[in-house]
């Protein structure tokens, strides 16, 4: 068997399989990045905060103890009730109630979360700083699906307060149908 070496001269097909290597590299970079670089700069013009500062962030606890002063300036949320009671429901319902509440301290109020203590309860916080004098609602759920006699639900609201948490409940006494 007998080879044949061809030797052919490529340096305008290598320069035209360069220019396209070149412009597919370019082609991915702008499909890939270009949806990524437009949702930066849409998420850049969020204003859900707007008016909050680093001020409005505010933490009396030092290593040496509670700062009495600034602890007088902190934001104190104050609610109607602390705890609801929807009384006799039929299992598989689900229930809705609203908790009120008041920021009655010297600076703005905000909820950083709000921890049911289980899954049958949901929770809508605000989104927005409360502002000193202002009122704000807490929407919760309870499903009273897969439970049954007396249940209570407990949810854990935390904010820039002292103490930091506030904890709410619900109670329901559910029947089986």
């Amino acid at each position: 068997m007998s080879y044949k070496l061809q030797v052919t001269s490529y340096s305008s097909t290598s320069s035209l399989r360069r220019i396209l290597t070149v412009l597919r590299s370019y082609a991915l970079m702008v499909f890939f990045l270009f949806p990524f670089s437009f949702l930066l700069l849409l998420s850049c013009g969020n204003n859900a905060n707007k008016g909050l500062s680093v001020a409005d962030i505010k933490n009396p606890l030092t290593a040496d103890g509670m700062d009495e002063k600034q602890k007088a300036t902190l934001p104190e949320i104050k609610f109607d009730v602390l705890t609801y009671d929807f009384g006799k429901v039929i299992q598989g319902e689900a229930l809705s109630y609203v908790f009120h509440f008041k920021n009655v301290g010297k600076s703005s109020l905000l909820i950083s979360s709000i921890e049911p203590s289980c899954g049958c309860t949901t929770s809508i916080p605000p989104k927005a700083p409360i502002r000193p004098g202002e009122k704000g609602e807490i929407s919760i759920t309870f499903d009273s699906k897969h439970k049954s006699g007396d249940v209570t639900s407990y949810l854990v609201v935390t904010a820039n307060t002292f103490p930091a948490q506030t904890v709410l409940s619900v109670t329901a006494k559910v029947i089986t149908p």
